[in-house]
Parts: structure tokens; sequence; C-alpha cells
């Protein structure tokens, strides 16, 4: 899968740890680094659904069209799908998913 941020913000936090950690604290910085690596890895969102932990998942209301995974506690990772065969994953951001 081809992953792109929504923001440049969220490419660096990816490309550079320490901002990761800066926004998010440790723990929820390596996590988000790691499921980034992951989608990369996948051959589709089937695979990310069939992982376990990643809890990846379609959301409902008004973020229906885009899809969650757990970081840390209720932190998430949100992204959407585009492309022909939904190849391109947007990361949007990452939020405490239910505080919304």
């Amino acid at each position: 899968m081809i992953v792109v941020f929504r923001t440049r913000k969220l490419e660096r936090e990816y490309v550079e740890s320490r901002e990761a950690i800066r926004a998010y604290g440790k723990e929820t910085a390596r996590r988000y680094i790691e499921r980034i690596n992951i989608i990369k890895k996948a051959a589709d969102i089937e695979q990310l659904e069939r992982l376990p932990g990643l809890k990846c998942h379609p959301l409902i209301g008004n973020k229906k069209g885009k899809w969650s995974m757990t970081l840390v506690g209720r932190m998430r990772l949100i992204f959407a799908l585009s492309g022909e065969q939904l190849e391109i994953v947007t990361i949007e951001e990452v939020s405490k998913h239910y505080d919304q």
C-alpha cells in the first residue's frame, strides 16, 4: 500500500521520531511509526483487519469512509483509503477517538 500524509506535520512525526514523541509521548509515538510501517507492508485492507491487536475497522457517523486502528489506550490512528483498488492510504490524524 502507498502511504501519504494529510499534513506535513503528520509526515514529519513519522520520519522524525522525536517529533512524534514530542507530540504524543514515547509509547504512542512508537506505535504510530510501527502502525504506518505495517500499513506500508500490507497487501490490502482485509489483511490489516485480520491482524490481531490493531483493531482496524471502518468508522461510522461523521467519519464514515475513514478507518481507525488502535495505538495506545484511547489513542487511534485515523486513515482513509483511495485509488482504484484502495491501494493508497492517507494518514488523516492521531486522535482520542472517543473524545470527539
